[in-house]
């Protein structure tokens, strides 16, 4: 719903679009970055076995914790998204 109360215009579904599309999108990117990071060692370099076992599971443990943080993160920034403290008031001095 928009400020007033009615249905959402067509500009504002396609705000909310672009923004989960940049928050899924970003998301993914800093996911693999930071898998990359963690587990790459234990891919390119022989390692000792418990660092090849331990390295790639930290790593997508942390890429999932991520994903999940920086979604949420990016769309409670989305100003369309917030909800009104007080449903049915109309002013913030109300």
């Amino acid at each position: 719903m928009n400020g007033h109360g009615g249905p959402r215009t067509q500009a504002e579904r396609d705000a909310i679009t672009v923004e989960i599309g940049y928050a899924l999108f970003s998301a993914v990117f800093a996911a693999v970055v930071i898998l990359g990071a963690v587990a790459g060692p234990a891919l390119l370099f022989r390692l000792p076995e418990p660092a090849e076992w331990l390295l790639p599971r930290t790593g997508l443990v942390l890429a999932v914790a991520l994903f999940a943080v920086r979604v949420v993160s990016v769309l409670r920034r989305f100003p369309g998204a917030a909800q009104p403290s007080q449903p049915g008031r109309t002013s913030p001095d109300s």
